[in-house]
């Protein structure tokens, strides 16, 4: 640690959410269940969980794969809010042809748990948090499932994740597919890898709109800065040229 402080009463014990930040958990847990056999991310989502998962027509739905929840271009609408409950999943577009940010990606947490015979938590907990010491807990909050813990942890994923998936021996996280992780994972978004946001593309999309962005994401950021990102500044910044993992978790910045 070259730089550690904290503000407003938070301290290094201090439990607090993810927010959004987190889905990068869910991606890193997608691939260490691809490696295990459990699943493969070109399958469509209904092999694990049934069809019906949407209220989209069958052989729209069935177009859905799990790599397309983890680009974010399902081609659910959007536009419905956060309630992943079928009625709220509705089709908007084909899979693959609009990126648009979704809550529909925590499916993969079914997904896995239904590959896994275990509940998420439970392999979470195993093929992850426990193997690099990570503290925290996933709370269930309205229609999100939120990852809390202290910012040290969170800087251990960040690490993790930064040493191309490997904690001191042990591979973690696959380093092939952490590797697509990081990079474009489509062409509507080139700023958007598996729920990793990318710097030094040429052009981005955000939340909530369909506006195309040309330059990077952030300007005065390296160019092969990557980053996991939540409401209220929940930020993993991970700098490869740098040598850096920079962690950011409280209350807003305003």
């Amino acid at each position: 640690i070259v730089v550690e402080a904290y503000f407003e009463g938070h301290t290094s014990t201090s439990p607090w959410y993810w927010a959004s930040a987190g889905k990068t958990l869910t991606t890193a847990i997608t691939g260490i269940a691809q490696e295990e056999g459990l699943l493969t991310i070109n399958d469509k989502v209904s092999d694990y969980i049934g069809t019906g998962w949407t209220s989209s027509p069958l052989d729209k739905e069935n177009l859905i794969t799990c790599k397309k929840l983890l680009s974010m271009n399902s081609g659910l609408d959007d536009g419905l809010g956060d309630d992943i409950s079928v009625s709220n999943l509705q089709y908007l577009a084909n899979a693959g042809d609009r990126w648009a940010y979704h809550n529909v990606y925590v499916k993969l947490q079914d997904v896995i748990a239904e590959a896994s015979n275990q509940t998420w938590s439970n392999y979470f907990n195993s093929k992850l948090k426990d193997r690099i010491g990570m503290t925290g807990a996933w709370i269930q909050t309205g229609d999100f499932n939120v990852y809390w813990s202290t910012a040290r942890s969170m800087a251990r994923f960040g690490l993790l994740t930064y040493s191309d998936g490997k904690w001191e021996n042990e591979q973690i996280i696959p380093e092939t597919y952490l590797e697509d992780a990081i990079n474009t994972s489509q062409n509507l978004n080139k700023s958007y890898g598996y729920m990793w946001w990318l710097n030094g593309k040429s052009t981005y999309k955000l939340p909530q709109s369909q506006i195309e962005f040309n330059g990077p994401l952030i300007s005065n950021a390296p160019s092969d800065m990557y980053a996991a990102l939540g409401k209220n500044d929940q930020k993993i910044y991970v700098v490869p040229s740098k040598k850096l993992v920079i962690i950011r978790m409280g209350n807003s910045a305003n």
